[in-house]
């Protein structure tokens, strides 16, 4: 219960400082980084993006031999869609991207490499959805 306070607390402290969506996405974020954690898995990076700037991944974690790309999508409703509809081939092109830079530094086969989409519609409570194996290279 306290975590949910926190949360909420540091949520309604981003509305002030930055543009609703942005609160609201890295809200989502937050709450994508909970139910993984909570599912067991290690989060190794988060926000992980090239020193180019060329790519960015919400989430990167281990499920024990697994290398996970996590993708969150938040939306404040499911009125427009499913939120991990959202993700189209261009997001997916950085992604992967990132992900061939991030397993030729980490020394981790591809053949290790999963991408996965968490969808977070924040109603009240948030609802949290995890898609395994969202999309492949």
């Amino acid at each position: 219960m306290i975590k949910i306070a926190l949360d909420w607390l540091r949520h309604t402290r981003r509305k002030h400082l930055w543009t609703a969506t942005l609160a609201a996405g890295r809200r989502g974020e937050d709450l994508a980084h909970r139910f993984l954690r909570r599912e067991g898995l290690k989060i190794v990076a988060r926000n992980y993006s090239l020193p180019s700037g060329d790519g960015e991944v919400d989430l990167i974690a281990w499920d024990a031999d697994t290398l996970l790309f996590v993708e969150v999508k938040s939306r404040a409703s499911g009125d427009y869609g499913p939120p991990e509809r959202a993700i189209g081939s261009e997001k997916r092109r950085h992604i992967i991207r990132v992900a061939r830079e991030y397993t030729r530094k980490t020394d981790t086969p591809w053949e290790n490499v999963r991408f996965d989409t968490i969808a977070v519609v924040l109603s009240d409570p948030p609802a949290i959805s995890h898609h395994k194996r969202s999309f492949t290279p």
